[in-house]
């Protein structure tokens, strides 16, 4: 490693950077698909709803206090860095650390103190109150992490951060589901002295809880090591700078609130309609006389469909977070055609697999689902025929929110979601109105997407003359999905019932993979030199090279 340039080589490759990032996020994702299986056959789809109205204001407070903390120190690290000013680095980190606890500690007393009130009258769940509050200290933790992980991000290197990531969530796992096995055997004890059933699902939902804490610690104890071991190099790295006057502690303070809060804005009027559409939700049903089914109803939108949708989508957060480090430097550099370029890149990697992840959700869904979960299979086979799509409309919108935030627009993000979000809460009322029920939710969420993509799209092209290319990007992949699809689909069709669903889900998911792959490069979706740019992208042109498809 160069003693000047801190992994420039690292920092440059960004779409290896972003892959590993990704790769741990899909990784992340399965750990979470595999502590919700267990959770809901403990808690069940009840448990699961309390658990998810807990979850969502623990979300919304983990936006207010540290979501926006990684990308932001990442952005005012790397800026640093590029112009090699590593006291101010340095300071930045330092200034963000103490903004985490402050923040942080805020809202973990938050929980504490009005738990009930932000269970009971804000999202009309008052048996999600035990559940909130036993999650409220991982937001200081997690508060804290994200400052880490942003700071390293920051340097170029995107390892610590996809190692705690999942490290983390192999912890949540562990505490989910212990905390949910003890506690749903307790409360069903409170339930019966209490003549409720619903305390055994409630504390149910509080002891899976338990394991977010759990997962906060270890994966902090892990990047606590990591930046131990930097700390040395680090110190070195600043004692050599010369001729560089080092930003006050007020400059860099100021500079971290600047690049904070349009993020933390924009992050959190994004994240804001999932919390909206609970309350809109559990409101109308209420009205409707139907409370009995809302916590139900929503407990399988959140435990099966957004589990299985937020998989792929973890693709489009990796990239987000390895792109705007690398779009700060080029902005400070103004060089305009390489950031084009890159997000082109970027863009067209996470289409060639959104586009083919959504199909798949598609037409495997019910073995998907099967396989996965108990309870209540149709309605959620259902809401992912219909809310597959949104994985492509996410990817978009998150990428090209990072974008703008990278090319130093990040009022633009919050603008454009705060105008999705208006419309979107119209048409959920409306549809809801209407007796769609839950999903008019997923309907919702689509079209939300949708504008935040169609809005970010025509910010880019004003701002950085970006035109995108759709061919290659869009059209080649929808083409070779299709053509996957209707494999997979004729393949499940015929064989799911004499195979099994996990045999289906394993085979579906390996002919689809071969099929995709084959039409693409037929069809020149991608090229040689794109591919060796990829994770394992050499290996994948010699196996092309030798069934003569490149």
């Amino acid at each position: 490693m160069k003693k000047t340039n801190f992994n420039v080589k690292k920092k440059s490759n960004f779409i290896v950077q972003g892959s590993i990032l990704a790769i741990a996020g899909i990784v992340s994702r399965i750990i979470g698909i595999a502590r919700r299986f267990p959770m809901e056959h403990i808690i069940g789809d009840k448990g699961n709803g309390f658990y998810s109205a807990a979850y969502e204001v623990y979300a919304m407070m983990l936006i207010i206090s540290c979501y926006s903390l990684p990308l932001a120190v990442s952005k005012v690290v790397s800026s640093k860095l590029n112009k090699r000013q590593y006291k101010s680095a340095e300071r930045a980190f330092q200034c963000a650390l103490i903004f985490a606890l402050v923040t942080g500690g805020i809202t973990f007393l938050a929980c504490e103190l009005f738990g009930d009130f932000l269970a009971a009258d804000v999202m009309l769940e008052p048996m999600s109150a035990l559940a909130l509050k036993i999650l409220g200290p991982a937001l200081l933790l997690v508060s804290v992490m994200g400052v880490f992980r942003g700071y390293f991000q920051g340097l170029g290197t995107m390892t610590p951060t996809a190692i705690s990531q999942i490290l983390e969530q192999v912890f949540v796992l562990i505490g989910s589901i212990a905390g949910a096995y003890f506690m749903f055997r307790h409360g069903e004890k409170v339930g019966a002295l209490l003549h409720n059933e619903d305390y055994a699902p409630s504390y149910g939902a509080a002891g899976a809880s338990i394991g977010p804490v759990v997962g906060a610690v270890a994966g902090l104890a892990f990047l606590l090591f990591i930046f131990s071991v930097y700390k040395v190099r680090l110190k070195r790295q600043t004692k050599r700078e010369r001729g560089n006057r080092a930003d006050s502690y007020g400059q860099i303070f100021r500079l971290i609130l600047l690049t904070i809060f349009p993020v933390l804005l924009s992050t959190t009027v994004y994240n804001l309609s999932n919390v909206i559409d609970i309350r809109i939700y559990n409101d109308v049903m209420i009205q409707k006389g139907m409370e009995s089914v809302k916590a139900y109803n929503w407990g399988v939108y959140s435990g099966k469909y957004r589990v299985l949708v937020n998989v792929p989508i973890a693709l489009a957060n990796a990239m987000c977070s390895s792109i705007v480090p690398v779009l700060t430097g080029l902005m400070v550099r103004e060089d305009y055609a390489q950031a084009r370029a890159k997000i082109s890149q970027a863009m067209r990697f996470t289409m060639l697999v959104a586009i083919p992840s959504a199909a798949g959700l598609t037409v495997l869904a019910r073995p998907i689902i099967t396989m996965l979960f108990r309870g209540e299979i149709d309605m959620a086979v259902e809401l992912l025929h219909i809310g597959s799509i949104s994985v492509v409309f996410y990817t978009i919108s998150t990428l090209t929110n990072g974008v703008l935030q990278g090319i130093n627009r990040m009022q633009i993000p919050v603008r454009n979601a705060a105008i999705a979000l208006v419309i979107h809460i119209a048409f959920l009322y409306g549809t809801l109105e209407l007796g769609l029920g839950i999903n008019a939710v997923v309907y919702a969420n689509i079209l939300f997407a949708l504008i935040v993509c169609v809005l970010n799209a025509l910010a880019i092209r004003k701002y950085l003359r970006y035109k995108q290319e759709y061919v290659r990007t869009f059209v080649i992949p929808l083409i070779a999905s299709v053509i996957m699809s209707v494999a997979v689909g004729l393949f499940s069709m015929f064989l799911s019932k004499a195979i099994g669903n996990v045999l289906t889900v394993i085979l579906g998911i390996a002919l689809g993979a071969v099929i995709y792959f084959v039409v693409l490069l037929l069809f020149k979706g991608v090229t040689e030199y794109e591919l060796v740019r990829m994770p394992y992208g050499r290996v994948i042109v010699s196996i092309a090279k030798k069934l003569r498809l490149m």
